[in-house]
């Protein structure tokens, strides 16, 4: 700690002060103030993160959904079923009651 209370106070003690100034007023501009600050570089990377992460989970649905595509155009009783339980199809002479 004594040399650098040496050189603060030292022969070239406004040259070694303006660095420092200059230096700290160049990282809060780096850091927190310029249009491509750090700052900003960290939120778009944390954006993109969760962004990914929403594709990953839309992805898995998608194919949950091409599964279940898949299943009621092969069989012909699962998609009655299917139609029967989600939309409240009927057969022309049956009666329907629907309950929520």
């Amino acid at each position: 700690m004594g040399k650098i209370k040496d050189i603060w106070n030292g022969e070239d003690r406004s040259f070694v002060r303006f660095a420092v100034i200059v230096t700290a007023a160049f990282l809060i501009l780096a850091g927190f103030i310029l249009p491509n600050s750090l700052w900003r570089w960290a939120k778009s990377g944390a954006e993109l993160r969760r962004q990914n992460q929403q594709i990953e989970a839309l992805k898995a649905d998608i194919a949950r959904m091409d599964e279940q595509i898949r299943k009621l155009s092969d069989d012909r009783d699962s998609l009655e079923r299917f139609a029967r339980e989600n939309y409240g199809f009927a057969a022309p002479d049956e009666d329907v009651y629907v309950l929520k």
